[in-house]
């Protein structure tokens, strides 16, 4: 079914922006530009709101901790081991949970969910839209991302349980040597693809074969780092395997932004909208959201949810922008810079001809604290 917006103010997040324009679309974006006549089933008239992208989460465990579930539908870490990359999200999100319903009411179509932070190696996230009954059906990219958390949370975990990693040193240990096992697995299997008469297989390893992905550099690692050593540990072991690694939180950027500034890695900024309950987020701050983008490093805005609920996600870009966030950074933080950082950006993140229709009316700018969005479009279905 093909549907037209017209008479809207056009963020198309792509470069021009239309006063007053018209999107055409399916299931994909067909044309964007200025208002033209077009034959389509359903016209709406925007009234001159804002039409958007739809905004993306590129961090969140939503459908993996479910809303007003408890241990029912607690399914974002499994730590019973503290290296499990073979654990997958699309195996325990629910597409059910309230935070998708709440997600399409803000104006959010696409999330990048996936395991928690308890174990140095997590499992494999999955960028789904924010829409259907059955997950396989959601997936944009699945693995998305594997999953690595450095820091305070596998030290709590495993201490309460008597088990390694103790030490920041024994999750780094732990991290590496799953990299060099995987990376020597790989070369074996490379050898006897190349020559399997002179070559022997490896025996498959479900662990190993999950980390192919990384080390081939199809996906990137999402490394859980707050503190400001553990955001140097990131990147020191992306170096060391020439791994793609963006950085998750960041609480402590600031004091480490030249370092940041000079290695240009993609980071994933928050929960902000959140008490200090740890020692880690003693530094918790809006105003590194200013910080680290004037210095012409790619942010995205995220929730984290459930720290914050994925409905808040444009109010986290409000507060950026209040504590002195270039607004269009702030704007582009939640949509076309987070699509970027997770690699999705040839589908969504922008209203492109050929991307998927995924768009977002909104009464004003979603940066602006009285905005509501209207209007949300999945694939070219409305949702809202």
């Amino acid at each position: 079914m093909k549907t037209l917006i017209k008479n809207g103010k056009i963020i198309t997040m792509s470069g021009r922006d239309y006063e007053n324009g018209c999107v055409l679309f399916d299931n994909k974006i067909l044309y964007v530009g200025e208002n033209r006549e077009f034959s389509a089933d359903k016209i709406i008239d925007a009234g001159g709101n804002y039409i958007f992208p739809g905004l993306i989460d590129a961090h969140c465990h939503v459908g993996m901790f479910e809303d007003s579930m408890g241990f029912e539908g607690d399914d974002g870490n499994e730590d019973s081991d503290p290296v499990t990359p073979h654990l997958r999200a699309i195996d325990g999100i629910n597409p059910f949970d309230r935070g998708f319903a709440e997600a399409r009411g803000a104006g959010v179509t696409t999330v990048v969910t996936g395991p928690g932070s308890a174990n140095p190696v997590g499992g494999q996230f999955a960028a789904i839209k924010c829409r259907g009954i059955c997950v396989d059906d959601m997936i944009i990219k699945a693995p998305a991302a594997m999953k690595f958390a450095l820091g305070e949370n596998p030290k709590s975990v495993y201490s309460e349980k008597e088990e390694a990693p103790f030490t920041r040193m024994g999750t780094m240990a732990m991290i590496r040597e799953l990299l060099v096992k995987a990376r020597d697995y790989m070369d074996k299997l490379d050898s006897y693809n190349a020559d399997s008469e002179e070559n022997e297989k490896p025996e498959f390893d479900m662990k190993l074969e999950a980390m192919l992905p990384v080390l081939r550099k199809e996906i990137p690692v999402k490394i859980h780092a707050h503190r400001a050593d553990d955001i140097c540990s990131a990147i020191r072991i992306g170096k060391e395997f020439d791994i793609c690694v963006t950085l998750e939180h960041c609480s402590d950027g600031d004091a480490v932004a030249s370092v940041l500034e000079r290695e240009k890695l993609p980071v994933m900024l928050g929960p902000t909208l959140s008490d200090r309950s740890k020692i880690e987020l003693k530094n918790l701050t809006f105003k590194t959201y200013k910080n680290l983008s004037d210095m012409g490093i790619d942010v995205a805005i995220i929730t984290d949810h459930p720290e914050i609920t994925v409905g808040n996600l444009p109010l986290c870009a409000v507060m950026a922008v209040k504590h002195g966030m270039n607004e269009r950074k702030a704007l582009e933080a939640v949509t076309i810079t987070a699509a970027k950082n997770c690699w999705i950006d040839d589908r969504v993140g922008s209203i492109e001809k050929g991307k998927d229709a995924d768009i977002a009316v909104f009464t004003d700018l979603p940066t602006h604290f009285d905005a509501e969005c209207i209007m949300t479009f999945i694939d070219g279905e409305q949702v809202k």
